[in-house]
């Protein structure tokens, strides 16, 4: 029997009962294709996240339309597995988007993609998998699982640095981490794209999905307008001043430029950006971009792939989805996490995710409640 790296042990053949979680995309069609060709019983899931599934996509947004749904199930055809329609739609409802919409009306920016991973993904789907009797759950996330002689797994980066999504995945514990497949990570998009095509997916060349799922046109702005109203507030400067209006403070982010529509310029000439929201008297601060230099952070709700950190200690942290680590020092304290970076990073707000690694080991991750910035004068 053929294996990839990173299935979980099993007794007596290694042949494991998989579910896999199938969205209708080229990765976890090939993550399932891998598990069966493995040797492992395979049972392919689509998860049914919307209550009104549209029947198209709208681009390359979105995974969770009625298409989506009929690609997994003709790629589970093809692969030859068993296939089902889990509707998890409430659950995703009440974990995900009303959390969203929650954290940018308290002036967070959340990170939907990492709380589906947490709630559903390894949550419900893997409680429900194990209740009926399944091993695993596998699914096309590109990252890696590595065993070690103890029995212990770690979770570590995907060889395609590119497409590597451990930062989202750092929210699973100990025992997630020991009922996850991940077949995926030791190998390049390029490669899974010619494998779908090789093994007769008609999936192999679908665009990957991007954004945030549930908001199929892209409109975050339109979509939280929608759900919170609009509520017209203050646009300041660093000292007080009334630059403009706004028709909402959910509508903006640390760090954002464009769409400020504040008039004249700065008296510097060089532009402004949001240093900060407060949706307690619906205010949004602009200034330098030197205001947005973040010096340290405090998180909450710290979780580990493993055993927690004992002491302070040297790790590199990426701050954002899609941001480069950065070095830190870092100390588990009362239960919150205190990072300071050895270099200022900018763009990181509330609400975001910090997650540790040491080398290619993800250690844990952490929702950032406070960062300490450097204080400019204008």
């Amino acid at each position: 029997m053929t294996d990839f790296p990173g299935a979980p042990s099993s007794p007596g053949s290694g042949r494991l009962r998989v579910l896999a979680a199938m969205s209708g995309g080229v990765d976890s069609a090939v993550a399932a294709a891998r598990a069966a060709e493995a040797g492992h019983e395979v049972t392919g899931v689509h998860l049914a996240l919307s209550s009104n599934p549209q029947s198209f996509r709208t681009g390359a947004r979105g995974c969770c339309t009625i298409e989506d749904s009929r690609d997994a199930r003709r790629a589970a055809d093809v692969i030859g597995i068993p296939f089902y329609v889990w509707d998890l739609a409430e659950r995703f409802r009440e974990d995900v988007i009303d959390d969203f919409v929650a954290e940018y009306a308290a002036g967070r920016t959340p990170n939907p993609c990492l709380r589906c991973n947490e709630k559903i993904k390894f949550a419900a789907l893997l409680d429900k998998a194990i209740a009926l009797g399944f091993d695993a759950v596998c699914t096309g996330h590109y990252a890696r699982i590595v065993d070690l002689p103890t029995g212990e797994r770690e979770l570590h980066r995907a060889v395609d640095a590119a497409k590597d999504q451990s930062y989202v995945l750092g929210v699973l514990d100990a025992d997630q981490l020991a009922h996850s497949l991940f077949p995926l990570g030791d190998t390049t998009k390029d490669v899974i794209r010619e494998e779908a095509e090789r093994r007769g997916l008609a999936v192999a060349k679908k665009p990957d999905s991007h954004d945030i799922c549930f908001i199929a046109d892209g409109d975050t702005q339109g979509f939280l307008a929608k759900h919170l109203g609009t509520a017209t507030g203050d646009i300041l400067d660093t000292d007080g001043t009334k630059l403009g209006e706004h028709e909402g403070a959910y509508g903006f982010t640390i760090g954002q430029r464009k769409g400020l529509r504040i008039g004249r310029p700065a008296a510097d000439g060089k532009p402004r950006y949001v240093l900060d929201i407060s949706p307690v008297n619906n205010t949004v601060t602009v200034g330098p971009a030197e205001g947005l230099d973040v010096l340290g952070l405090t998180a909450i709700r710290p979780r580990w792939c493993g055993e927690p950190p004992a002491g302070p200690g040297e790790y590199t942290a990426q701050l954002r989805a899609h941001g480069e680590e950065v070095p830190v020092t870092a100390e588990l304290t009362d239960g919150q996490l205190h990072v300071k970076l050895a270099a200022p990073a900018r763009g990181i707000a509330p609400g975001q995710a910090v997650v540790l690694y040491d080398g290619t080991r993800v250690v844990g991750s952490a929702t950032i409640a406070t960062t300490e910035r450097r204080q400019v004068t204008v």
